[in-house]
């Protein structure tokens, strides 16, 4: 399949950022932090921003564009894991479960660094 065929759906970098969203999505049901709700909606809305992103960028004809929506994924990934410090800091989530978030972030990030080199190349 060419990446005229491909849809974002296919692409590695997006299920990767999928995950990370029901890893996220997980994280927010349990307690205590479902009742943090500021950090668990700040939360959710930057991983959810990760896919989204990725989607857009795949769909945008234009290159600048789809390098904004790239990079906005990227830093998406870093706020991500970022607040994956508050979380392990503030006992609602374990170390071992910080590590896994943040590996789940650091691998998002990688592809969508991956992304951001195939359009900045075309150039």
């Amino acid at each position: 399949m060419d990446n005229n065929h491909l849809q974002f759906e296919d692409l590695h970098g997006w299920k990767e950022a999928r995950a990370l969203t029901n890893e996220v999505y997980a994280l927010c049901r349990h307690e205590p932090l479902s009742r943090d709700f500021g950090l668990s909606d700040q939360l959710r809305r930057a991983a959810v921003s990760v896919m989204n992103n990725i989607a857009e960028g795949w769909e945008s004809r234009h290159s600048a564009e789809k390098a904004q929506f790239y990079n906005i994924a990227r830093r998406s990934c870093g706020e991500v894991r970022s607040m994956s410090y508050v979380l392990l800091d503030n006992r609602y989530i374990s170390g071992p479960e910080q590590l896994e978030l943040r590996h789940r972030c650091i691998n998002s990030g990688k592809l969508v660094t991956g992304l951001l080199r195939t359009v900045v190349t075309k150039n």
